[in-house]
């Protein structure tokens, strides 16, 4: 008896099913632009985004001008929004924004327009690209818009996209590191990273330790370095190991960094004096100015 009525329950489900598939299609294929667009409200207001969507996307082009045109370009916005396609939701409800500005749905879509920007964006190990358009039209609607109910949230996504920024130029700093001891040029690479991202993240939770691989990465190249960039290079590591010692005295990375300053200042010491005897070398080469003239004496 039960099997009987759930085979009762799932044949009623189907048969609303095709018959709601059915009338879709008629209205899509025989119905007028007005029986279309009533269509595509009605399932709009029933959250069938994807049938809505198909109808706005049909009846739009022919709706120019009409008061209609605003409200299914509004809604037609929505249903991709709505079906996770952020990509091309941001770009409709931008052209709404652009074309009705002044509807009062005009904010609401460049709010919208922002969001599904950040929606669209990857993760951190990703190309940013997507991530610095989300941030400034976040930004762009908090400058335009300082008394709307979504500035807190605007502000708050573009502060997990500022991390999310600060991450991924943390990992690429990183990533010079750990692939630096493979050639000199990416010892220079990892040093030149570390420096850009102290700049641009000056309060980073990640400075401390990128400050310490500073040293690291800058002590590694002189020590692989020819003999004539050795003297400037160590120098450099030792102005990163007092930078760092200075700003983090009690840093878990503070012992390993002072043995290559040690080792810095030990080279330092070495090239100073290997110049000294070079010096003197020459001066010992030139001839003595106050030495008696050697006398020739003819055949």
């Amino acid at each position: 008896m039960r099997n009987r009525r759930f085979f009762a329950i799932i044949v009623g489900v189907l048969a609303l099913g095709l018959s709601a598939c059915s009338d879709f299609s008629k209205i899509q294929k025989n119905g007028t632009d007005d029986e279309k667009y009533k269509a595509a409200q009605k399932y709009f207001t029933k959250k069938d985004w994807y049938r809505a969507g198909v109808l706005f996307e049909e009846i739009i082009p022919k709706l120019k001008g009409s008061t209609e045109q605003e409200l299914s370009q509004f809604n037609y916005a929505y249903t991709q929004y709505n079906q996770g396609l952020y990509e091309p939701a941001a770009q409709l409800f931008k052209r709404f924004y652009e074309t009705f500005a002044r509807s009062e749905s005009a904010p609401d879509a460049m709010y919208m327009y922002a969001l599904s920007l950040y929606k669209s964006t990857p993760g951190f190990n990703l190309d940013q690209s997507n991530t610095i358009s989300a941030m400034s039209a976040l930004q762009d609607f908090v400058n335009t818009n300082p008394d709307s109910e979504h500035v807190k949230d605007c502000t708050g996504l573009i502060l997990d996209l500022r991390r999310r920024l600060e991450r991924k130029a943390y990992e690429r700093a990183k990533q010079y590191y750990k692939v630096s001891g493979f050639s000199i040029a990416n010892y220079k690479s990892s040093v030149v990273s570390i420096n850009n991202f102290q700049r641009e993240f000056p309060d980073s939770e990640y400075n401390e330790e990128l400050a310490y691989l500073k040293v690291d990465a800058e002590y590694n190249l002189a020590a692989n370095s020819i003999a004539e960039k050795q003297k400037e290079r160590f120098q450099d590591a030792v102005a990163f190991y007092k930078a760092f010692q200075e700003k983090y005295p009690n840093s878990k990375y503070l012992k390993q960094a002072e043995k290559m300053h040690e080792n810095s200042t030990k080279e330092l010491d070495r090239i100073a004096k290997e110049e000294k005897a070079r010096e003197e070398f020459k001066k010992q080469q030139q001839p003595n100015p106050n030495a008696p003239a050697k006398v020739t004496s003819a055949n």
